[in-house]
């Protein structure tokens, strides 16, 4: 992992998603270990934010850990993966299943494009 790209949880979820998305976007990947989809987008979505420098964040939420199911059903989330872009504190757009990195780079540029210069 590295700067941009972290784990999240129930505990930390408000502080490194909804408060940290007044600074920039944030991508939260709802993922499950058994999920063969999301082992899948997970390095395809690391490296696209990678390539953003910092201008928008990710954050990996597995759902099966401790309390996470419980955001998963918070945000109607229904299948796995999902992404969900949080611009402002609220969830600005989503997609689901796995998808390649220039999809990827597309989508976040149409829904986050003024907040990521």
């Amino acid at each position: 992992m590295s700067a941009y790209v972290f784990d999240v949880g129930v505990d930390d979820f408000d502080a490194r998603v909804i408060q940290a998305s007044h600074r920039r976007p944030v991508l939260v990947d709802f993922w499950a270990d058994w999920c063969a989809p999301c082992i899948v987008l997970a390095p395809v979505l690391e490296r696209v934010v990678e390539g953003y420098a910092g201008s928008v964040h990710l954050a990996k939420l597995e759902v099966d850990e401790g309390e996470n199911m419980r955001l998963a059903g918070q945000y109607q989330v229904r299948g796995f993966p999902t992404v969900i872009l949080f611009i402002e504190g609220r969830e600005r757009a989503r997609f689901s299943s796995a998808r390649p990195a220039n999809w990827i780079e597309d989508w976040l540029e149409q829904e986050a494009g003024a907040e990521l210069a």
